[in-house]
């Protein structure tokens, strides 16, 4: 069987200007409100990734019109939904099958949600517990996908999250379109606030203050013109590579820095890296802008709390430039790592110490000591795109050339991952392997 592998070889500094794709969570929630909007939304920069067009097949099997004028440029004639002909197949996608619930449980017709033996490994009672206290006929199977969902009547709730979290917090704010009464969810923490922003921008009767947030039904959701900004935790890979590589120095251009995303840039910020931002406007409600990052000198720095949930998809990353980082790096309050497509925390450890890293594991999170010197090796993604992109920048650093074995799932979020970092003179390609 023919399997993608990336060959990595170090030596050469990052350089130039680049891109990175569409936000991964704007564009789901691009699609799914887009559908629901009365009207037709276009939307450009999608990114069209394996998740984000799970969703996307998914909407148009609920009988919504999506013209594709090309690859990043749908245009969505949203209305009401039909009843799907078969299981909706969320592939991969967590966030998906999680905001796509919340958007069911509203429906007058039963529904399937289900997805790939990975998406049905990832836990779902965190959105079907409030769904069920909101009156929704929602089952799943012993807390995972499969979800059945049938009609029933939904009502608003005062529902406080016990860890802050996007998803959850998305799919109980769509339900509450459908409910009757206000529907109130009270965050332990920040969490990204996406949702928020986009029914806002489409006219929903919604508002924020501090840690709560309230959303009154009956407003008719107006379509959008709107441009996706690029992911930040797609730019958090060519941005670790230029630290930790001597003579680097990028500029990624048209990046969402909504203040909920960065805490990946103010820990790199801590630890001493060489970052400039320069904010250039607003792109959906989002503040976009410009990050120029050069080589540093990084130093280890304790990490926890509230900056954990702002920079979450970023940890894979962020423990590779530790490794090159002067002194002891601590992660705690990270345990959300252990559920994402793997269990990220001790994956990263085992394939890096296939390279050489002395990591050691802890339930909810990690300790190193730095700097350490890392060798080049054979490491395996393990299906999960951000693990792959994670080791292609530690193979960047390492001395000797590193094969990270599974690359295709990188198109999860990053298309075109290796193309965008040989743009920017890195020595990344993608090799055919047979096994």
């Amino acid at each position: 069987m023919a399997v993608d592998c990336f060959i990595v070889q170090p030596g050469t500094s990052l350089n130039g200007m680049a891109r990175v794709p569409g936000d991964k969570s704007l564009s789901h929630r691009a699609v799914f409100l887009g559908a629901l909007a009365h009207g037709t939304t276009h939307v450009r920069d999608w990114l069209p990734a394996g998740d984000t067009e799970a969703s996307l097949s998914a909407v148009r099997a609920l009988g919504i019109e999506i013209e594709r004028r090309s690859a990043t440029e749908l245009v969505i004639h949203g209305g009401a939904l039909n009843a799907p002909s078969q299981t909706l197949d969320l592939v991969n996608a967590g966030t998906g099958i999680r905001l796509l619930a919340g958007i069911m449980a509203g429906q007058p017709f039963p529904s399937v949600l289900d997805g790939s033996a990975q998406l049905r490994r990832r836990p779902m009672n965190r959105v079907v517990t409030p769904l069920k206290q909101m009156g929704a006929d929602i089952e799943s199977q012993n807390g995972y996908a499969p979800l059945h969902i049938r009609p029933a009547a939904l009502r608003g709730i005062h529902y406080h999250m016990p860890m802050a979290s996007a998803q959850v917090k998305g799919a109980i704010l769509l339900a509450g379109l459908f409910a009757e009464g206000e529907t109130v969810v009270v965050q332990p923490g920040p969490a990204r606030d996406h949702t928020e922003r986009l029914l806002a921008a489409l006219g929903a009767d919604i508002r924020t203050e501090g840690d709560t947030i309230t959303l009154r039904p009956g407003s008719t959701l107006r379509p959008l013109n709107y441009s996706v900004p690029g992911d930040i935790s797609s730019a958090a890979f060519p941005l670790v590579a230029a630290l930790i590589v001597p003579g680097s120095a990028i500029t990624l251009e048209h990046v969402n820095l909504n203040p909920t995303r960065t805490g990946i840039l103010d820990v790199l910020r801590e630890m001493g890296a060489d970052i400039t931002i320069t904010e250039t406007g607003l792109a959906g409600g989002e503040p976009v802008g410009t990050i120029h990052a050069s080589h540093s000198a990084l130093k280890g720095i304790r990490v926890g709390g509230e900056v954990v949930v702002r920079m979450i998809d970023e940890f894979p990353i962020f423990m590779v430039a530790a490794l090159f980082a002067e002194g002891e790096t601590y992660v705690r309050d990270a345990g959300e790592l252990r559920v994402k497509e793997t269990d990220r925390i001790a994956v990263m450890v085992e394939e890096l110490g296939k390279m050489g890293a002395r990591i050691t594991e802890m339930e909810d999170g990690f300790y190193l000591y730095g700097a350490q010197k890392l060798t080049g090796a054979v490491v395996d993604g393990r299906d999960d795109h951000r693990i792959s992109m994670s080791l292609v920048v530690a193979g960047l650093g390492a001395s000797g050339s590193t094969t990270v074995l599974d690359a295709r799932c990188t198109s999860d979020s990053f298309p075109g991952y290796a193309e965008t970092m040989r743009s920017l003179n890195a020595d990344v390609r993608v090799s055919p392997i047979t096994t």
